[in-house]
């Protein structure tokens, strides 16, 4: 079994350590904050706790290491831990420059080291399912979809509720589009901070008369985490804040014409039914096989960078 590093320790980075103790493979955690490492070294006493980056990369028992760190040190650490001949795992973005991301995914290729982006919802049964019904044709031909990730916090100042909230939708909806968009557009407003965006619409359009819509914001009066794919035969709706078998309904709407006079035919809800799994759970043990099977992620630096290309996209959009 290989041994994991976490690189990080904070909000997201203590549910990878939770996560990664769990499946029995936590060697170390590495964190700034002396008081965040007393607590780790009090829960978990046989796990090593550092400050310095360097006292990871150079332990010889640790293979991969995950790193849960603020954006805009994901390349200078991400490119370290590389070179130290250890694989990665990076939450959400790769980086936030996709020539330091083209950079990291062939220091990748080249040293033969598996580098995942942690793109979550990837690893929900859920979403997973939604890819395949569209595969198969259970909802027809796909003609759009939306996605939105709305809440009251967390605020950030560092980053903009775009990069922040918005990696995951677009990673969701470019997968079961199957292609990048010809054509995006965003438009946001801040509030807060000046010059930082709270609130954002992002608008892609894909070939085949495809479209996606993505409205993140962190000033919202109410927590929603919703994803709507409609077909030209039923519609399903992903959302993540209901209790498990109610997560993923499907509607089997259709439209009717009487001469030249549409006529919409509404059909009632039903829900599928699968096996309940944690999302985070799934990623991390994803991780694991592919580093010990050397097999590519389903979530690998390409697919990063893929997301970070779009995000910048829709940046260039905002900013114009």
């Amino acid at each position: 079994m290989i041994r994991v590093a976490c690189v990080g320790a904070g909000y997201w980075g203590k549910n990878l350590i939770r996560n990664f103790e769990g499946l029995g493979v936590l060697e170390a955690i590495c964190d700034g904050s002396q008081e965040v490492l007393a607590e780790f070294s009090a829960q978990y006493p046989g796990v090593k706790c550092c400050s310095n980056l360097s006292e990871i990369l150079d332990d010889d028992k640790i293979q991969a290491v995950s790193v849960a760190t603020p954006a805009e040190t994901h390349f200078k650490i991400v490119k370290q831990i590389l070179l130290s001949g250890k694989h990665v795992y990076v939450e959400k973005p790769l980086c936030l420059d996709e020539k330091e991301a083209e950079e990291c995914i062939s220091l990748a290729k080249e040293r033969d080291l598996t580098l995942m982006v942690g793109h979550l919802l990837w690893y929900h049964p859920m979403v997973l399912k939604i890819k395949e019904m569209i595969k198969q044709g259970d909802i027809g031909k796909l003609r759009y979809l939306y996605s939105n990730r709305l809440n009251m916090g967390l605020l950030r100042k560092e980053e903009n509720v775009l990069w922040s909230f918005a990696p995951h939708d677009i990673s969701m909806i470019l997968g079961l589009v199957g292609e990048s968009p010809s054509s995006v557009e965003a438009f946001g407003s801040g509030f807060l901070v000046e010059g930082n965006v709270d609130k954002a619409i992002g608008v892609l359009n894909f070939s085949g008369n495809v479209s996606a819509h993505v409205f993140v914001s962190w000033l919202h009066p109410f927590k929603e985490q919703k994803l709507v794919v409609v077909g030209d035969e039923a519609m399903l709706v992903f959302d993540d804040t209901q209790a498990w078998d109610e997560k993923l309904a499907v509607y089997d709407h259709a439209v009717e014409w009487d001469g030249a006079i549409p006529k919409a035919i509404k059909g009632e809800a039903r829900y599928v039914k699968l096996p309940e799994s944690e999302p985070l759970r799934n990623e991390c043990e994803h991780f694991i096989e592919s580093v010990t099977n050397s097999s590519k992620p389903r979530t690998d630096g390409d697919e990063g960078l893929r997301v970070l290309n779009v995000l910048n996209q829709l940046q260039r959009s905002m900013d114009s």
